[in-house]
């Protein structure tokens, strides 16, 4: 038998709903009480303390067999939806996954993965509905490594109050999907995991955030092995963008190799590393794109390398790469309409390149949204005196007006082809008007524009908001999300599927959800 450790945490306290859970309209926050694993009954298993940072008298260690068990005896006044959190540890590198049953009956098998460090304590939790009276929620080893060892088991009960959209997105997305099933290394994926921090980062409870952060980790841990290696050639500037998350797993364990992660990426972006540049220095958007600048392209690297900057090291580097890029980018894209061309081609040679101007012939909605999200995040990073701060305000600036002169005035919402709002085969797209939503919410909220744009985001909000929804299976879905896209023309980006859940909505919308809730 293999044992390990533990964090303290009050026995109880105000908490949020943990990984897993549901949160329906009439659920906001919630008390929690904690039942510590040494009192529940044990099968095969012994009571150990040799591992710091437990709560109570010690943890639980069972054998290294199929069908142990931990079975905790918790009671309720009411039939009452609850969520139950288990915080494990597990120092080995492989899943020692369990089986949670309540009065018997079968409710989920969770995986509880290997961390290669006893001291590494994590939370995993399901939703289940508790019946009036006694209650047995049994934990129960599922292959020859047994359970992983056990701390405690937090229930978290809810009571009335208003929807929060980020929460019920992300306890449905990680009901939908385990974080090996998520999605691989992809930038839609990682703009999700980004969302989620930000909800996490705003999350209260510890318990929650930890199961918040904990899947996150898991599926950045798919990625980067134990030397800090990831085994990608980074050839085009969407696979930087998951570095983010390697950042922000930095942030919250302080574990070298999610630095040396980043600074894989970093390495690749700075002076000698190798990636391509066009003549006056902004990144290629791929190396089998020479010399095309696309404003998608801005938010894929350019975060990523001020984030660097401000938590990992290198910083008047990062940040010298990161705001050259968007005043690099948008010296070509950005039109006297403050809106940005899809794409730039400095060779002219692209089919979708105007022959004088290099320049795509139209102005796509996310890409757009892409740019504004980039400038927003990249000013929240560098220092208040870095001396391209106020060209980079004015490219805001510029951007918010043109958001605001295209933005429908039905739904609120803007526009796949964002200039083009009278042409019937024409549509609002769902990803985009979050973005620009979130764009114009801060800017007002830093002073870049007047509060007199405040009302086109309280209008891009709401029309946001309409489309989300809850359904009968108890799960969020966000629709009329255009899928990847690449630079066409206006038939090219009006006949693109619209998908449902698609990862592109979903980071985006948590991104706008957590800006404009503030």
């Amino acid at each position: 038998m293999i044992s390990k450790p533990a964090i303290v945490f009050p026995a109880t306290f105000a908490a949020a709903l943990v990984v897993g859970c549901l949160v329906t309209p009439g659920h906001a926050l919630a008390a929690s009480t904690i039942y510590e694993a040494e009192q529940a009954t044990v099968s095969r298993g012994t009571v150990d303390s040799n591992h710091a940072g437990f709560t109570g008298t010690g943890f639980v260690n069972t054998a290294n067999e199929v069908g142990v068990y931990v079975e905790f005896a918790i009671s309720a006044v009411t039939s009452t939806s609850v969520n139950i959190g288990f915080r494990y540890a597990n120092g080995t590198t492989v899943n020692r996954p369990g089986s949670i049953s309540l009065n018997g009956k079968a409710v989920a098998t969770l995986p509880f993965p290997g961390r290669g460090n006893w001291d590494d304590w994590e939370i995993a939790s399901v939703p289940v509905t508790l019946a009036p009276g006694a209650n047995l929620v049994r934990i129960t080893g599922t292959n020859a490594n047994g359970l992983a060892n056990l701390d405690s088991l937090t229930v978290s009960d809810g009571q009335t109050g208003e929807t929060n959209w980020a929460d019920a997105m992300v306890d449905s997305t990680m009901r939908r999907f385990t974080p090996s099933s998520v999605g691989g290394w992809s930038y839609p994926v990682g703009l999700y995991m980004m969302g989620q921090y930000e909800v996490a980062q705003r999350t209260t409870d510890p318990i929650r955030r930890a199961a918040l952060i904990g899947y996150i980790r898991s599926w950045a841990d798919r990625f980067v092995d134990s030397s800090g290696h990831i085994n990608n050639g980074f050839t085009n500037l969407d696979s930087m963008m998951p570095g983010q998350v390697m950042i922000a797993m930095y942030r919250e364990t302080g574990q070298a190799k999610y630095r040396l992660a980043a600074k894989q990426i970093h390495d690749r972006l700075v002076p000698g590393g190798g990636y391509p540049i066009t003549s006056d220095g902004g990144f290629w958007h791929a190396t089998n794109l020479a010399r095309q600048l696309w404003a998608d392209g801005t938010f894929m690297a350019d975060p990523f390398m001020a984030q660097y900057g401000r938590y990992v090291g290198d910083s008047t580097q990062s940040f010298d790469i990161a705001t050259k890029q968007l005043v690099v980018y948008a010296s070509h894209l950005q039109q006297p309409n403050g809106l940005m061309k899809h794409a730039y081609d400095e060779s002219k040679a692209a089919s979708w390149a105007n022959p004088s101007t290099g320049l795509a012939s139209e102005y796509w909605c996310r890409a757009v949204g892409w740019f504004g999200v980039a400038a927003i995040q990249v000013l929240d990073l560098i220092p208040p005196d870095h001396p391209r701060r106020a060209q980079l305000v004015s490219i805001v600036q510029n951007l918010v007006r043109g958001f605001a002169t295209y933005q429908d005035p039905a739904s609120g919402r803007w526009f796949q082809v964002v200039d083009k709002s009278g042409r019937g085969d024409n549509w609002t797209e769902t990803s985009c008007s979050a973005m620009y939503a979130y764009t114009i919410n801060a800017a007002v909220r830093h002073g870049y524009v007047p509060a007199t744009y405040q009302p086109n985001a309280d209008s891009g909000k709401r029309g946001e908001l309409d489309r989300i929804s809850l359904h009968s299976d108890g799960l969020t879905y966000l629709s009329n999300i255009s899928i990847g896209t690449g630079v066409g023309s206006y038939p090219y980006y009006v006949s693109r599927p619209q998908a449902t859940n698609d990862f592109h909505g979903l980071g985006a919308f948590l991104l706008f959800y957590e800006e404009v809730s503030r």
